[in-house]
């Protein structure tokens, strides 16, 4: 089917997508591109509807039930386009449950734990982290964000969908890492913290991160051993996703080692 208007009603469908509150209620998100959506497919994301622009998609409609598929134009397409540089294809996806219980730990597991991270980018940025660090899953607590923000997909380059997440309370994520006895380690700026480079990641490991602005709340910091990046300059913390970076490979660094000496 061709739509050439932009007030048609699965235009408007689409376009309400861009909004949190809409993708909770319809139960389904959008994704733009065919890199990010060929991720939502592998990581079991069943697709609804496609909506390609063939001034500018050059691809292989091979695999996908054209049944579904609406060509729009340009101006259509940049109605529901949220980003530029596009390949000319969106489509729909339904939600997946995202709640801890989901998660599948390995028999020395880590995990980036985050407490109210606001930016879509830091959210999408720390995922491709975990995914290149091999890090277990990544958890919201009392998010401002949702995974399936087109931004958060934008900068997790379609990882979020091949990347275990999970949300929930800090009291349920806090509940969740004594019940698989994972040491939670909060990045807090303190006399107390000790340097990340001397904290021991090889057993079973959580980072807490909290936001920039407000670092980790009072329930972290009273339940997380604390621990610090140094810093050398006039700044007193890294943005969340480096921290996220160095701490993460850190613990890659020490597991990698620890190994090597078993050998």
């Amino acid at each position: 089917m061709d739509i050439k208007s932009t007030s048609n009603p699965k235009i408007k469908w689409v376009k309400s997508l861009h909004n949190n509150g809409a993708r909770r209620r319809k139960g389904v998100f959008l994704v733009e591109g065919s890199k990010e959506i060929a991720y939502a497919i592998d990581g079991g994301f069943k697709p609804v509807t496609f909506f390609i622009c063939p001034d500018i998609y050059n691809d292989s409609l091979s695999g996908i039930n054209t049944e579904d598929v609406f060509t729009v134009n340009k101006v259509v397409f940049e109605k529901i386009s949220y980003r530029s540089g596009s390949d000319g294809i969106i489509a729909i996806f339904q939600s997946k449950s995202t709640k801890l219980d989901s998660l599948n730990l390995s028999s020395n597991p880590s995990l980036l734990v985050l407490e109210a991270v606001e930016k879509p980018g830091n959210l999408g940025a720390i995922i491709r982290t975990a995914d290149g660090a091999g890090i277990d899953g990544v958890i919201i607590c009392d998010e401002k964000t949702d995974f399936f923000n087109p931004n958060v997909i934008r900068s997790s380059v379609g990882l979020v969908f091949t990347k275990q997440v999970a949300n929930g309370t800090k009291e349920e994520a806090y509940d969740f890492l004594q019940k698989h006895e994972i040491t939670a380690y909060g990045a807090i700026i303190s006399d107390k913290s000790r340097n990340y480079t001397d904290t021991d990641f090889t057993p079973p490991s959580a980072i807490i991160l909290g936001t920039e602005h407000d670092g980790l709340s009072e329930f972290w910091q009273t339940r997380s051993k604390p621990i610090m990046i140094p810093m050398k300059g006039l700044n007193d913390s890294l943005n969340v996703s480096n921290a996220a970076a160095v701490i993460s490979y850190e613990l890659v660094r020490q597991r990698s080692e620890a190994t090597e000496h078993t050998k």
